[in-house]
């Protein structure tokens, strides 16, 4: 298989770019290498790059609609990828989803009403839920024999609280753990036992590997589903953050209509117009070049562990399932977080993610993006062996 187009190493700095061009900012210094946010160090689709370049040849940009084609192209992936039928009028827009996030929380829940997250967890969970005037409320994931897993009482006992969100991350975030139908049918049932809508981000549902199969969790009932939204978006599979286009699919039509009267108010009709050319492209003719980033990506992944296994025996990786976003347990180092960010930042010049960002749990940890040429990715192990070795 020819991969080769992922082996170039493209200059980002001076696009703006937030990994590459925030270092300091960041970091605080300018000389470190960027392993942090996640996106990737790759070139999307040639198809979307075309349909990108016709766009702007065409040369004007007023007001756009986003019309049938994606809506098309997302019911089409949705089913072909993941095996869920879903109806075009299902599908609502926003410029990510964090957005999303915020907006839903907006329209489905009230000021103090409780949001249920499984810490450590992606950070705009707790971030929209507190912006916006509600409670988190916390059920952590069980982390044994370097793997994670759900604690099922703990979850009932947080739901009996008055929860009125779940928000569900699957794949996970920051772990690569990818839900199970048994562990994502467990959570349904007991949300509908309590009358709990889930908000399930699945950005990362189209980057899982061989041997795991992302499930949606709105596909595993029909009925259930009417409880259900669930966050999808072309930004992490295909490199397209910055085209800031998601997608909302409920079939709820009340949920919708609130969703809907939100977007009113904060004078939100659509999204922009390049956003809207490049996930459709991206949906319509993006399969052949994601199986050979998930190929590549899941060979960066075996030589992580492979090199952490042979000169960081202190560390644990835990093992992907899904994403880009590799989760190594730092805790036998017996460092304190800001102890650990100093060597990594002073003696690796590496700049990752730290663990306590994730809420409870992810305190010894460290979440490293390894969507990058292989080059970078040895650059970033060996400065990660010359800090914690």
């Amino acid at each position: 298989m020819m991969l080769s187009g992922f082996e170039k190493i493209i200059d980002r700095k001076g696009t703006s770019s937030v990994k590459w061009d925030m270092t300091k900012t960041v970091f605080g210094k300018e000389d470190v290498l960027p392993m942090w946010v996640a996106d990737m160090d790759f070139l999307p689709p040639a198809e979307v790059t075309d349909a990108l370049k016709n766009r702007l040849e065409h040369g004007i940009f007023g007001y756009t609609f986003v019309g049938e084609g994606p809506a098309e192209a997302i019911t089409g992936w949705v089913k072909k990828r993941h095996g869920w039928d879903i109806h075009k009028n299902w599908l609502q827009y926003s410029p990510g989803v964090v957005p999303a996030i915020g907006t839903i929380i907006q329209a489905l829940t009230e000021p103090g009403d409780k949001v249920l997250v499984q810490s450590p967890v992606y950070t705009p969970f707790f971030n929209m839920t507190e912006e916006n005037g509600r409670v988190i409320e916390n059920a952590p994931l069980t982390y044994e024999n370097g793997t994670y897993s759900i604690s099922f009482e703990d979850f009932e006992e947080s739901l009996k609280k008055g929860v009125k969100v779940f928000l569900l991350c699957n794949p996970h975030n920051p772990s690569g753990r990818v839900w199970t139908r048994g562990e994502l049918t467990k959570m349904s049932e007991l949300c509908k036992k309590y009358n709990v809508i889930i908000v399930s981000d699945e950005i990362h549902s189209d980057l899982v590997y061989k041997e795991h199969t992302h499930i949606p969790i709105a596909s595993l009932d029909e009925s259930d589903a009417d409880k259900t939204i669930t966050l999808i978006a072309p930004s992490k599979t295909f490199n397209l953050a910055g085209l800031q286009a998601s997608a909302m699919i409920t079939p709820n039509k009340d949920f919708r209509e609130k969703i809907a009267g939100v977007h009113k108010k904060q004078g939100f009709f659509t999204l922009n117009t390049f956003g809207i050319t490049g996930m459709e492209a991206a949906y319509r003719h993006g399969e052949k070049w994601l199986e050979n980033i998930l190929d590549y990506l899941a060979e960066n992944a075996a030589i992580t562990k492979s090199f952490i296994d042979e000169h960081l025996p202190d560390l644990h990786l835990v093992e992907p399932q899904g994403t880009y976003l590799l989760w190594i347990d730092c805790s036998k180092l017996g460092l304190t977080d800001d102890e650990l960010k100093e060597r990594l930042l002073e003696k690796g010049r590496l700049g990752l993610e730290s663990g306590p960002k994730y809420g409870k749990g992810g305190e010894g940890f460290v979440r490293m993006n390894i969507a990058c040429p292989r080059e970078i990715l040895m650059d970033g192990l060996e400065r990660l062996r010359k800090a914690l070795g």
